[in-house]
């Protein structure tokens, strides 16, 4: 009889041919696919800080749009805008943001929106929307309806802003009203006293903010028209800047809507994309215009 040969006595064992096509098959379509989800994932990558540069440029008109306002307010009066001014009584009437009106191509508004008096003029600048003052990554113009702080009295709507100065002991460039000190209330600052120089000098930012409470009441977003000392529009660089929160207000920071980055202006006009982990340093020494400590912006 022939010999016939077992798998346990060393026998060559092969998959079918059938088998082994399809393995080879599934061996192809799944390097195939890591391919492509490879390439999803670099390419989304690619799309997220596309999108992430696009926010912050978009970001950036907004503030380049004040800056060339503050900037003429300078060439006209020698000096960026006080906080705010007072009435005869002391009381706040309008803050920087309002005095910068006619540069802006707001002079209709400066001049009271075509009220007869005084009281309505007023209330027509409080509760202006005026797309300049708002991060479009953020929010569109809005306002909220209230009683009145330092307004005429009544309830009416209230314009917000998305950019605040910067205050530090007093120390920047647009000096942060005073309660008390009427001369600290109305105190203007021009080219000549900013000794740090202006390339390391912080004029605005953008401000940290509750984003569930927009377009409603928050203690830092409800009277930049009138208030100067009010955080609406004045912000510590002696505080980290940190993105928008979900609780409480911006807690007297800078911060943005887009992740890991926001966007100052320096006194000089240039825009600057900072991260959330700017040394704290440094961040300080940017707020205050003649302290004479060095600043080193990150690459």
């Amino acid at each position: 009889m022939p010999r016939t040969s077992s798998p346990s006595q060393g026998a060559d064992f092969r998959l079918p041919v059938r088998f082994r096509f399809t393995l080879r098959r599934l061996l192809f379509w799944m390097a195939g696919w890591g391919v492509v989800f490879a390439s999803i994932a670099y390419l989304a990558n690619l799309v997220t800080d596309a999108r992430r540069h696009a926010i912050a440029s978009v970001s950036q008109g907004s503030l380049n749009q004040l800056t060339l306002a503050l900037h003429n307010y300078h060439d006209t009066f020698g000096s960026f805008p006080p906080a705010y001014v007072a009435d005869a009584a002391g009381r706040p009437i309008h803050s920087w943001r309002v005095l910068i009106l006619p540069y802006i191509e707001q002079t209709n508004l400066w001049d009271g929106a075509g009220q007869t008096t005084v009281a309505n003029k007023q209330i027509a600048v409080i509760g202006a929307l005026i797309s300049g003052y708002f991060c479009p990554s953020r929010r569109s113009p809005e306002a909220f309806t209230a009683a009145s702080w330092y307004g005429p009295s009544g309830t009416y709507a209230h314009g917000q802003i998305d950019y605040a100065g910067s205050n530090l002991s007093n120390n920047g460039a647009i000096v942060q009203a005073n309660h008390s000190d009427i001369n600290q209330r109305t105190r203007a600052i021009g080219f000549q006293t900013i000794t740090d120089g202006t390339s390391n000098t912080l004029l605005v930012g953008e401000k940290r903010l509750n984003f569930l409470l927009l377009g409603n009441f928050q203690g830092d977003d409800n009277e930049g028209y009138s208030s100067g000392w009010d955080h609406d529009v004045m912000r510590y660089t002696d505080r980290a800047p940190l993105p928008d929160t979900r609780s409480g207000d911006g807690n007297q920071r800078f911060g943005a809507s887009h992740p890991g980055t926001f966007n100052v202006v320096l006194v000089d006009g240039s825009v600057r994309n900072l991260p959330y982990t700017i040394d704290a340093a440094v961040f300080r020494n940017i707020g205050q215009r003649d302290d004479g400590n060095p600043v080193v912006f990150p690459n």
